[in-house]
């Protein structure tokens, strides 16, 4: 009888680990780096793979998709302000009459891409969030510990 319940257990144990998904993201200075974890591996992954694991969820990949759009206008307006804000600074350095207005465009443009940043990494993480809210839902996690001569099996719901 003992070892019919031990053998229950680890079938429990072994069930539970099996199929949990989840994805986490690591905000960074440009944007965010994403990990997919699959049962026991991790995986760095790109913004676009995370798109196509999140297809099976509607609501989290449309979430995504508006996040990568910001992401998009975000990049596209940081490089145009950085661009206008060299121009001038080269036309200095080489000894011409630069034109100030461009830094002040191209400090408007840079300023005005940090808030979308912000949104893009906002909306990822909600839409994140979405996902493994709904690959964690009641599934039991096993965790076992093993302290000098006893050992113990806890399972969270």
């Amino acid at each position: 009888m003992k070892y019919l319940i031990i053998l229950g257990v680890t079938l429990l144990a072994s069930l539970s680990a099996r199929g949990q998904e989840q994805l986490m993201m690591y905000p960074s200075f440009g944007g965010a780096h994403f990990e997919y974890q699959k049962d026991t591996s991790i995986y760095q992954i790109t913004p676009r793979q995370v798109g196509q694991i999140l297809f099976d969820s509607p609501a989290a990949y449309k979430e995504f998709k508006k996040a990568r759009t910001s992401s998009t206008l975000s990049g596209i307006m940081g490089f145009l302000g950085a661009g206008l804000l060299i121009i001038p600074a080269a036309t200095a350095v080489a000894g011409g009459d630069p034109e100030w207005a461009f830094v002040a465009g191209g400090a408007a443009l840079v300023i005005g891409s940090i808030p979308i940043s912000i949104n893009y990494r906002r909306r990822a993480q909600n839409a994140i969030d979405m996902f493994n809210k709904q690959h964690s839902a009641l599934r039991p996690r096993t965790k076992f510990y093993v302290s000098g001569t006893g050992a113990s099996l806890v399972i969270t719901f």
